[in-house]
């Protein structure tokens, strides 16, 4: 396995934690994915922003009571980068667990 499967944007750990909180969700509000990750508003758009530029997330804002709404869902681009950056790390955990214990 190379490193160049890792996929650099991915592979921070805010926007690992991103991107696997999104997975699984047709898309998640700006706030929730705040106050999963415990980060702060500015972490948080700072992530996303490398995300969307690479174009592994989209943003939708919405009004609603007054409010607006931020909300953040994986692209298909998003989606295929994800499960290969996670097919890539299980390769390397494989490998380190093939190695005899001395």
């Amino acid at each position: 396995m190379s490193a160049a499967e890792i996929d650099p944007v991915i592979h921070a750990p805010n926007r690992l934690r991103i991107c696997a909180t999104l997975a699984p969700l047709e898309s998640a509000e700006f706030q929730f994915l705040r106050d999963t990750l415990e980060v702060s508003d500015s972490v948080l758009s700072k992530h996303i922003k490398q995300l969307e530029d690479a174009g592994y997330v989209k943003l939708r804002k919405e009004k609603m009571n007054g409010r607006q709404h931020t909300w953040v869902l994986l692209t298909s681009t998003g989606h295929t980068a994800f499960r290969a950056h996670v097919e890539a790390l299980e390769q390397i955990v494989a490998a380190a667990r093939a190695i005899p214990v001395a």
